[in-house]
Formats: C-alpha cells, structure tokens, sequence
C-alpha cells in the first residue's frame, strides 16, 4: 500500500498542481475551505480537480469574514490592482494556520503521514505563512500536539513547490498532466471563473506561463 496524505487544494495553480504532484506519491484526501472569500469559483475548480483524480475531498465551512482583515474575505476593501509594498491587503490573518490545523485533524484521522501545502517562497505575495521558517515551526508543534506525534508516527509537511518558480511549477504540474484551464488563481474571479487578470494573483499566474513558454489557458472576463 502506498502512503497516504492530505492535499490542501484551493482549486488555483499551486494548490492543484500539488495534488497532481501528491498522487503521483501518495494515495490522497483533498480538503478545501468555504471560509468567506471573495470569490468562491476556486471552489468549483477544486471539486472538479478532485474528481478527475478519483479522490475524497471535503469542503470544510469556516467564517473567516467575520473576523475580515483582508481584502479576500471583507467586501469593504478593494482588491489592489497595483504592485504594493510589504505585505499586501489581499493576505488573510492566520489562514495557512488554520487551514493546516483542519489538514492535521484529517491526516490524524485517516493515519496520513504527510500534509501537502502549495506555499512558495519565491513568486509570491509577501505572505509571512508561506515563509519555510513557518513550515518548520508548524511541522514541530504538529508533532508535539498529536496522538500519533507522540506515539512515534510524525506527520510531515509536504511542500514541493516551495522554492519554485511560478514557470517551474507549471512545468512540474504539466509533467504530471494537470490541465491549468480547470484552475481558478483570481482573487476576484467571476461566477464563472474567469479572471480579472488585474490583481496579484493573475499577474503572477500569467507571468509564469509566459516564462514557462507555455500558452496561457486562463479564461478572462476582459
């Protein structure tokens, strides 16, 4: 028997080209949040991703946008359309904390022995969760906080696209034939999924296939 891992799967290109990199590795579990973000198209693409390669996935409902804090969960801030220094508005306060904790439930549960987390450290938005100083120090409270931590069967982050380009991880999620015309990057994307590529996200995203030398599949609303 192969081992097993959770998958954080957002339906975007990095969450998505991790679950193609996970099950070429592992028997998997995707887990997903509805956790009051801007635009929940990303949803779908993950639903469908998840179908196409057979697996479990959970949707898990958390009302982050009644904390707010960010551009992505509180309607009354404006998605930035321009570069911006330090870190930008569109990062949402602990996410990557919380949604790791849910994973590490989940690995528990069903005796996974890695979680397997899309953040990268190099085309990036300056959020401080995606740093490998964060991936380091969850890695260890996670495996002083759980029953099979204790007992001597750790849990590992999984993180493979962490010191990637964004090229490079579109060519690593094409080597495992991942269609990126089924994943949604957007901080705003329309009910249909198609990007405003304007924000952050979509330039990151565009520019990564440009660098990759690869047609872009993105559906965009202009």
């Amino acid at each position: 028997m192969r081992p097993k891992a959770v998958v954080l799967l957002s339906g975007g290109l990095d969450s998505s080209t991790c679950l193609a990199w996970a099950a070429a590795h592992y028997d998997c579990y995707a887990i997903s949040f509805m956790y009051g973000q801007r635009s929940t198209s990303e949803l779908k693409a993950a639903q469908i991703l998840a179908q196409q390669f057979a697996l479990e996935h959970r949707i898990i409902n958390i009302d982050l946008g009644n904390i707010g804090g960010s551009a992505l969960t509180d309607h009354n801030l404006d998605v930035p359309e321009q570069l911006q220094d330090g870190i930008p508005i569109t990062y949402v306060p602990a996410r990557n904390t919380i949604f790791l904790s849910y994973a590490l439930a989940l690995a528990e549960v069903k005796e996974a022995e890695a979680i397997v987390i899309g953040v990268n450290a190099v085309d990036y938005s300056g959020y401080p969760d995606c740093r490998p100083e964060y991936i380091d120090a969850f890695t260890k409270m996670a495996n002083l906080a759980t029953k099979a931590g204790i007992e001597g069967h750790p849990i590992k982050i999984e993180t493979p696209l962490l010191h990637l380009s964004k090229a490079n991880i579109i060519q690593l999620g094409l080597k495992h034939g991942l269609d990126y015309s089924q994943t949604v990057s957007c901080y705003q994307a329309d009910d249909q999924g198609r990007a405003c590529g304007k924000c952050d996200s979509c330039r990151l995203r565009h520019q990564g296939f440009i660098e990759a030398n690869v047609a872009d599949p993105t559906r965009y609303i202009m």
